[in-house]
């Protein structure tokens, strides 16, 4: 019989165990290979492209929402011009608003002046009337006890009165 192995020579294999275990691997690689390798492929190839896909959809929303706030800024900065222009168009209405309720309250109180001295002046004019009517029945009576009778002709009561009156004017 052989002799028993001994050493390293126990862990290598004959040469026919070699050549068999070769060719039921070349079989097993050749049918991995014509059967099992497309469908890894086509997986992993429809990966890649969901992956590809997905990237470009988050590019594009990416795109999408910077153009979103590219417009959304604009929008609002054109609302702060109009509110500024807003604001000064207020300011000066009101500011003119102003200047309208200022003048005519002035045109109104010289209205009102006017009136009160017009209404003054009559009764000042009034008041001197009266007075003059009371001072010359008061000098009628005085003269008619001086003199003792009364004056009966009126033309003679006014324009005595109308001097004693004069002389008065003339004293102030």
């Amino acid at each position: 019989m052989t002799q028993a192995a001994s050493g390293i020579d126990l862990f290598i294999p004959e040469v026919y165990d070699i050549v068999w275990s070769l060719i039921i691997l070349v079989i097993v690689a050749v049918f991995f290979y014509k059967f099992f390798m497309p469908k890894f492929n086509a997986i992993f190839d429809e990966r890649a492209a969901k992956i590809q896909g997905n990237i470009a959809k988050a590019e594009q929303a990416k795109k999408d929402a910077d153009e979103a706030k590219a417009k959304y800024e604009a929008q609002l900065s054109t609302a702060r011009v109009d509110a500024a222009k807003i604001r000064d168009d207020a300011r000066a209405e009101a500011s003119h608003i102003i200047a309208d309720a200022r003048s005519r309250a002035e045109s109104d109180a010289a209205q009102i002046t006017a009136s009160a001295q017009r209404s003054i002046e009559s009764q000042h004019q009034q008041a001197i009337v009266s007075l003059k009517g009371e001072v010359g029945a008061l000098a009628t009576a005085l003269a008619g006890k001086i003199l003792g009778a009364k004056l009966e002709d009126s033309d003679v009561q006014s324009s005595m009165i109308d001097s004693m009156i004069d002389n008065l004017g003339a004293k102030k």
